[in-house]
């Protein structure tokens, strides 16, 4: 039997390291808004034959347009975001890329979102994600209810929900300053299927150490919680492999426009996974053991007592 429990503090090190780093870049890099934040005209293009980003950069630029950012899609696709500008200016700028490339140019997508209505945006998918985040720990502590201290569980639950938004965020703010990707009203929306996705994976676990407590496997809580994870193990990862089969042929085959959408759903079923198995069950065991304060609980490198 793998012994998860007895492995956590190098689970408990490895996020913390992951948490760390995004947050440095986030501090640092912020995220990179697109249109539906910021406002302005988002183009989605397709040339052909496909063109250099920085090329495209600099003849945009030329333009008048030195403040866009570019993204590069693959496959000569590649997402523009301007100042806000008219369809009918979107058409001449469009043209006269063409020409000074000398190729052809496909307009995939055009919107325009005004700065208010950015705002507003990101206002609401603030509170979709804080509103989110309340109703599940509300549910978790229901569906846990005739259990000891059921508000434990669904605090666990939570953490470990912050605990995946937080490395996503952070990937993101990397990517934003080392690819220029945006971050627009999908990104949230694969945060909260995201958010769905752990929290339905967390629940399994925690509905199997209920039924372990219940039988009485163990007087050891935290060999109750290893089992259960065991338990639950085969279910865990199959789910996350088919699932990552099916996200892996949209990330290689689908449109422009979804690309890092299924970006963040790739990394939520891996984050969210490890998380299920290797944060919110641990925590769970941390908090019954009354080892929160304890340094040796949570290093492995620290020497506890025999």
């Amino acid at each position: 039997m793998i012994d998860f429990v007895g492995k956590k503090q190098w689970f408990f090190l490895a996020s913390a390291i992951a948490i760390i780093v995004g947050i440095v870049f986030l501090a640092v890099f912020r995220l990179t808004p697109g249109a539906d934040f910021s406002g302005g005209t988002a183009i989605t293009l397709r040339f052909t034959p496909p063109v250099e980003q920085n090329q495209l950069r600099q003849e945009i630029a030329e333009l008048g347009h030195s403040g866009a950012t570019i993204q590069n899609a693959g496959e000569g696709i590649f997402l523009v975001h301007l100042k806000e500008i008219s369809s009918e200016e979107a058409d001449i700028v469009t043209g006269q890329l063409g020409e000074k490339l000398n190729s052809q140019i496909e307009v995939v997508d055009y919107y325009l979102v005004s700065p208010t209505v950015g705002t507003e945006t990101a206002r609401n998918a603030g509170i979709a994600v804080v509103v989110a985040a309340v109703a599940m720990l509300l549910y978790i502590v229901w569906a846990f209810r005739r259990m000891p201290k059921p508000f434990r569980w669904g605090t666990c639950a939570i953490i470990a929900l912050i605990h995946d938004v937080f490395i996503i965020v952070g990937i993101f703010s990397i990517l934003g300053r080392v690819a220029g990707v945006e971050v627009d009203a999908l990104f949230i929306t694969g945060l909260l299927a995201v958010v769905g996705y752990s929290i339905n994976d967390t629940v399994v676990i925690f509905d199997r150490i209920r039924e372990n407590m219940t039988r009485g496997v163990s007087p050891d809580f935290a060999v109750t919680v290893n089992s259960s994870i065991v338990e639950t193990l085969t279910r865990s990862l199959n789910t996350a492999l088919t699932t990552l089969f099916v996200l892996s042929a949209l990330f290689l085959f689908g449109g422009a426009t979804i690309h890092y959408f299924v970006l963040i759903l790739l990394l939520g079923v891996v984050i969210g996974t490890y998380s299920s198995i290797c944060i919110a069950s641990q925590l769970l065991v941390v908090w019954e053991k009354g080892e929160w304060g304890r340094l040796s609980s949570w290093l492995p490198f620290v020497k506890r007592p025999a």
